[in-house]
């Protein structure tokens, strides 16, 4: 009999994309689908998971449907005068508070989900696993664009910013883990390659302070694009399975237009049910 590989669910960010990978999980939770040992999450990828380990179905499409739909969460405006374009306190404190979270649940469920953060001082990423005490400060760390919001976040005392400007997909973080069974939900159609970033010199000038990071947003295309060809060629000892929106996904990274937050949703339940089917003919 074959032995059981150890098997991670690895979600990537991608703010309103992730209305996508909300549709992926309430998939795997109306099938009862968790043959998972770890979790990891980057971004919004790390708030859809919290939802799917506590079993709270729909959470993260409520979220993303109805509370950042405000402008206490993105104004424009406000982005424009020197405050949050998207201010991810609030909204966590805000979805926190008014949509319920059954933590004790992910507490008891025995998978543990890991967020990843970028350390601003060197850029460095850090991969934490949720607990009752740095629940608070862990999300909206992993969430906050760099100067799109303004503040960095502290864990631990520790400031912090958005996962994915050191590992916005950390596949090879759940195989160094001990994973040989990885599903990762991307936000982005197959094929897509992410490119150089072209305002740069902007960054820098913005975020002066912070040389070592600004590094790390410089390099983030070319690691990026290094994870996608560990995904798609992955170590011989290693199963990928991807899961992926479709080619003319219509939600962009600050989407808000009910509709279009329908179809992502949608083709990401259908997405769900294609890779149940597919994972146990395996």
């Amino acid at each position: 009999m074959q032995e059981r590989r150890a098997s991670a669910l690895v979600v990537e960010g991608g703010a309103m994309r992730g209305i996508f990978a909300a549709g992926v999980l309430d998939g795997f939770m109306r099938e009862s689908f968790k043959p998972f040992d770890f979790a990891l999450g980057v971004s919004s990828g790390s708030t859809n998971l919290i939802g799917y380990l506590t079993d709270d179905y729909q959470r993260s499409y409520r979220i993303l449907t109805e509370l950042a739909q405000s402008k206490d969460f993105i104004d424009p405006m406000r982005g424009l005068l020197g405050g949050h374009l998207c201010d991810v306190e609030w909204l966590w404190r805000t979805s926190y508070n008014t949509i319920e979270l059954h933590f004790e649940r992910y507490q008891s469920g025995g998978v543990p989900l890991y967020v990843v953060t970028t350390r601003v001082d060197d850029g460095a990423p850090c991969y934490i696993e949720v607990n009752a005490q740095n629940l608070h400060q862990l999300f909206p760390a992993s969430c906050a664009i760099p100067i799109a919001f303004r503040d960095f976040s502290e864990v631990d005392g520790i400031a912090m910013t958005d996962g994915g400007v050191a590992d916005s997909i950390p596949v090879l973080k759940a195989y160094e883990m001990g994973a040989r069974d990885i599903t990762v939900v991307l936000s982005r159609a197959q094929g897509y390659r992410k490119k150089a970033g072209r305002s740069m010199a902007i960054t820098r000038r913005i975020l002066s302070q912070y040389p070592k990071l600004c590094d790390a947003i410089e390099a983030r295309a070319e690691r990026y694009n290094a994870t996608i060809d560990f995904i798609h060629a992955p170590p011989d000892d290693c199963k990928v399975h991807v899961i992926a929106p479709p080619e003319g996904f219509p939600v962009g990274r600050f989407t808000r237009q009910p509709q279009r937050l329908d179809i992502g949703y949608n083709a990401g339940l259908r997405a769900a049910f294609d890779h149940i089917d597919n994972y146990s003919n395996v």
